[in-house]
């Protein structure tokens, strides 16, 4: 059954400023695993880690860092959570998230399916 559904979009160029404009937000975004990643797959993972919190409830206290969106064998990617993100998801009874990514034109975008 489906516990919950989220979508979010960003303007990677934005985006990009953002990070240079904030030093220590990419640390506070992003696992060590994530960092050094291409700006558009770091926008295409915060698009992803936002889109997992609306599927969650959007509840306060959730750590950026307690989410890593990983590349898995076949290409496809998936979400790896722990801590304050593992805690809700449980609470919800969650055992699967589905994670779609894409990034074209300047933009960066999630979908994310929580299912129980």
């Amino acid at each position: 059954m489906i516990v919950g559904t989220g979508i979010d979009v960003v303007d990677i160029p934005r985006f990009a400023e953002t990070l240079e404009r904030t030093p220590g937000l990419r640390t506070r975004l992003f696992t060590q695993a994530e960092r050094d990643l291409p700006m558009r797959s770091l926008a295409a993972r915060f698009a992803a880690k936002e889109a997992l919190a609306k599927a969650l409830g959007a509840p306060v206290g959730l750590a950026w860092t307690d989410v890593t969106v990983e590349r898995g064998e076949d290409g496809r990617p998936h979400i790896v959570m722990q801590g304050t993100v593992q805690a809700r998801a449980d609470e919800l009874g969650v055992v699967h998230v589905h994670v779609s990514l894409s990034h074209d034109a300047g933009i960066a975008s999630a979908v994310v399916i929580a299912e129980s």
